[in-house]
């Protein structure tokens, strides 16, 4: 059995939902995690998203900010979510897999780390305190709940691109918040503790530069190719053995009106 996972930061999910049928019809993924969906569950389209093919949807989100959806074609036997940082701001969700064969017991992590705003100093600047305090909760959860002790999978747009070749300039990004030492050693050392593999890393290691995120700022985004890999997909070891494929839909950066952000897709043989 082959699942395909696939994840997305839409910048609104009620402002791109031709975007999203668009993305599902080509590309087909099993599960498909939203993020900064940017609506309450009360304003989730969600009849659309089902009629999409994908019954089954789960949503934690909030007016006008963050959220986390995941849309799957297959049924969920647990779903749950974590208030990071003592804040009820929708940045996490989980589902585990049920009925369906193979990937039955597989459980999905979907997360949006905070950004971090513009000065990359704690002290100063609490959205980048909020951050680093992000990436510590999610170490320590980790550590505390083990999450790779069985089949799953984490993804999200973790808003950090944790190495050399994850961004146009490595030299010219270290002082620019995602690219901050600060920033990338926290993000590998909770990855690397938990045990969990960065799957696009696997299977196309540097130095190839691998893009998920081009600012709105760029008059020419494509040309330029200034981005940076914000968006990832990690397995536990039960799982990576099954990594077959991963890649970036770059052509949705696009579209019109698109979101920053473009999916990843990551298969795998079960």
């Amino acid at each position: 059995m082959k699942l395909t996972v696939s994840t997305w930061n839409i910048n609104s999910v009620r402002l791109r939902i031709d975007q999203v049928e668009r993305f599902l019809s080509e590309r087909r993924p099993d599960i498909l995690c939203l993020q900064e969906t940017k609506c309450p569950n009360d304003k989730l389209p969600l009849k659309e998203l089902q009629a999409f093919g994908y019954p089954f949807v789960v949503h934690i989100g909030q007016k006008g900010y963050n959220g986390v959806a995941i849309l799957s074609r297959f049924p969920f036997s647990e779903t749950s979510v974590m208030e990071m940082c003592g804040r009820q701001d929708a940045r996490h969700i989980a589902v585990t897999l049920g009925q369906a064969k193979a990937a039955t017991g597989i459980t999905i992590h979907n997360f949006y780390v905070p950004a971090g705003g513009d000065i990359p100093d704690p002290e100063i600047n609490e959205k980048f305190r909020h951050k680093l305090d992000f990436l510590a909760e999610m170490r320590a959860w980790g550590a505390k709940m083990k999450p790779t002790s069985g089949p799953a999978i984490l993804v999200g747009d973790l808003n950090v691109a944790p190495l050399e070749n994850d961004v146009w300039s490595h030299k010219q990004l270290l002082d620019v918040v995602s690219h901050t030492p600060v920033e990338t050693t926290a993000l590998e050392e909770l990855r690397q503790e938990a045990g969990w593999i960065d799957a696009m890393r696997h299977l196309r290691p540097e130095p190839e530069k691998i893009f998920s995120w081009w600012s709105y700022r760029s008059p020419d985004w494509a040309a330029a190719n200034k981005g940076r890999r914000l968006d990832h997909i990690w397995v536990s070891d039960a799982l990576k053995g099954g990594l077959r494929a991963i890649d970036v839909t770059r052509d949705t950066r696009g579209w019109e009106r698109p979101s920053d952000h473009a999916p990843v897709t990551m298969e795998l043989e079960l």
